[in-house]
């Protein structure tokens, strides 16, 4: 049995200083049913807690720990950086380094702007869209998360999802009747929306692989679809590939499935586990942002010295020959054998994957397609797999509706422990 006594001690006291005792909602594990354990060290592919459990971790901070924890490359330049000061709100030759490094990799960006978060990311992008042509409204996916802006919070994926919130209160009305949202692969009611509000749209901004209702993918033609039909319009087509990017390839999804969005926002794998976030795209698009064009963003941490050490080393190390297939085989490995563990005891899911990421939906029986998909998991079920699992010492993620990632740090025998792990916590299941 694990014991949580310093966690829960934790979780107490800080439910007295913070909004539920956590800092972002999906953290506070209610949709699973339990209490949050506090993390105290990671070591390559695993987690321990304040009270010395250790756990296989297959959130990998939400998914920028592509090469696991304290990589020995990233925690060097992380140092180094750190000995020479933590934050000037000047420019540094490292941010021009990790400029170039993210022009080099991903297709479509010729330039790009540095920021602190996923959320700044989009939130810059959708602002230089709305700048560069003119037109207010936004079009997005049922489903697909783009961070905590105002113009985001409808139909919003995982952590509004999870709690049930119809959008959010404190985001106004005004601002939201900017915003459409429509069922992701759904090519009729796509073009319906088009042909009635495209030339008011200044973007469609999509996961091009949504993970924040689960890994859905996307069906054969549907993104060379939106992308016909958004040039057709006139439309900017924004790529939100803050998961994605670095992800699924070097040059993230759109490497992958061979397509060019007009401007891309990046986040987790850039900051190799430290803030940071960046948009970037076509010249004449990004040129629009000050200092040289009118669209105005800006911040003092943007590009800081410790950030941009950390996403120029795990870039680094991505980059080497190898590095996406051993990635895939493992994931492959670890998805097909728990989809084939649950089949043995007739517990109904599906599971989803692509490159090194994979949701498994607990109650569906075909594939998930969309939100409205998405939804009709067995969420209670999921949080019982979820205590099982975190009781043999697997972290997943607290919430059906996100993704497990694979690093870099996790080898064979930390998967199969995973699936022993697995066939246990399935057996309960059937038995409860």
């Amino acid at each position: 049995m694990h014991h949580h006594t310093l966690s829960n001690r934790f979780f107490e006291k800080a439910k007295d200083l913070i909004p539920g005792g956590v800092n972002s909602p999906v953290r506070a594990c209610k949709s699973v049913g339990c209490d949050p354990v506090f993390i105290e060290k990671g070591e390559e592919c695993y987690i321990y807690d304040a009270d010395g459990n250790s756990y296989v971790d297959y959130v990998c901070s939400w998914g920028p720990m592509i090469l696991g924890h304290c990589h020995p490359h990233v925690t060097g330049a992380v140092s180094e950086a750190l000995s020479l000061g933590t934050s000037f709100g000047a420019p540094t030759w490292r941010e021009v380094e990790l400029a170039r490094k993210i022009v080099d990799l991903v297709p479509s960006i010729e330039k790009v702007r540095l920021v602190n978060s996923g959320t700044e990311a989009t939130m810059s992008a959708i602002r230089l869209a709305r700048g560069f042509t003119g037109r207010k409204k936004i079009l997005k996916f049922d489903g697909c998360y783009h961070g905590h802006a105002d113009s985001f919070l409808v139909k919003a994926g995982s952590g509004v999802a999870t709690l049930g919130i119809p959008g959010s209160p404190g985001v106004p009305e005004e601002i939201v009747a900017n915003t459409i949202s429509v069922p992701f692969n759904d090519r009729d009611v796509l073009q319906a929306a088009l042909e009635q509000d495209g030339h008011q749209l200044a973007a469609v901004i999509m996961e091009p692989v949504p993970a924040n209702m689960g890994v859905v993918l996307p069906e054969d033609g549907f993104l060379e679809f939106v992308r016909e039909k958004t040039i057709e319009h006139g439309i900017l087509l924004i790529f939100d590939e803050v998961i994605t990017g670095f992800r699924l390839a070097p040059g993230g999804a759109q490497e992958f499935f061979g397509i060019m969005p007009d401007l891309t926002c990046l986040g987790k794998i850039i900051g190799g586990g430290l803030p940071v976030g960046a948009y970037g795209g076509r010249k004449d698009i990004m040129e629009n942002i000050a200092p040289s064009g009118p669209v105005y963003q800006a911040g003092t941490l943007s590009g800081n010295p410790l950030a941009t050490a950390a996403g120029i080393a795990t870039l680094e190390v991505l980059e080497r020959p190898g590095f996406y297939e051993n990635l895939r085989q493992k994931t492959e490995y670890l998805a097909e054998g728990m989809v084939e563990l649950a089949k043995a005891q007739g517990i109904p899911c599906v599971n989803q994957r692509i490159g090194s990421m994979m949701t498994t939906f607990f109650g569906q029986s075909k594939p998930v397609k969309n939100f409205q998909d998405a939804m009709k998991s067995d969420t209670e079920l999921y949080g019982k797999f979820f205590r099982a699992m975190l009781e043999e010492g697997i972290w997943l993620a607290p919430s059906q509706f996100e993704a497990a990632f694979l690093s870099l740090a996790h080898n064979w025998d930390a998967i199969d422990f995973t699936l022993e792990a697995a066939e246990l916590a399935f057996s309960q299941l059937k038995v409860s």
